[in-house]
């Protein structure tokens, strides 16, 4: 199959750009993909590749890879006009640009509190009035606490959160969880849910308003994709 060049001065024309997430969710993503009738350039299932911007099979169509906090801010400012992220990139950013019209059922996992297994025993978190936690949500971890009472002084931290007990950053750590084995493995225990999460499909407002028909109609192959996993 023949792809279609991918220009590397910034998109002026009527393709629309699908931001996608690196890492695990793209796992789940792919088989969606190829469900809409969109198949990506060989180069995005190559490991090696470098390349952040690949063409499809759809003239039309074009991926970008980001980290999955930067998929909501391409598509909240117009850099692409749908994307898949999880709602607690949505929750932590809440931008007013973007459209959340349907949840794709992947990416499953949670937002919690976390401490040191050694604390869970003397700890009482309804007699908390101050706590300090390191995580990447620094929003989600104010406003959790803030609707208890609890004023929460946040260390922003983009990754490895659990090693903040263990080097006396924080005691406490608000991050995703998925099985809890990394949480064990760092010798800490979760005592507090925040949210479940999933992975979204996520529209910008303005291009839905000009470009309603193709948007739409994208909308409805991901949700006959989503509903056939």
């Amino acid at each position: 199959m023949t792809f279609p060049a991918v220009s590397p001065d910034p998109v002026t024309d009527d393709r629309l750009v699908l931001a996608l997430p690196k890492g695990r969710i793209l796992d789940e993503v792919r088989p969606l993909l190829e469900r809409v009738g969109i198949v990506p350039d060989p180069d995005f299932d190559n490991p090696k590749s470098r390349a952040l911007r690949f063409p499809t099979s759809l003239p039309n169509v074009e991926i970008i890879r980001v980290r999955s906090f930067d998929v909501a801010t391409f598509v909240a400012f117009g850099a692409a006009q749908l994307g898949v992220c999880g709602n607690d990139v949505l929750m932590e950013f809440d931008y007013p640009e973007l459209y959340a019209p349907l949840d794709l059922g992947i990416g499953r996992c949670r937002i919690a509190v976390a401490e040191p297994v050694e604390m869970v025993t003397g700890d009482d978190p309804s007699r908390w009035s101050h706590v300090r936690v390191a995580t990447k949500y620094p929003e989600i971890t104010r406003r959790h606490f803030a609707a208890r009472g609890v004023q929460a002084e946040c260390i922003k931290l983009n990754g490895a959160m659990e090693l903040a007990p263990s080097l006396g950053l924080s005691q406490r750590i608000v991050d995703l969880v998925s099985t809890g084995s990394t949480l064990k493995a760092n010798g800490l225990v979760e005592i507090e849910h925040i949210a479940d999460i999933t992975s979204r499909l996520i529209v910008n407002r303005a291009a839905y308003k000009t470009r309603h028909g193709e948007i739409q109609g994208w909308i409805d192959r991901f949700r006959e994709a989503a509903h056939a996993a």
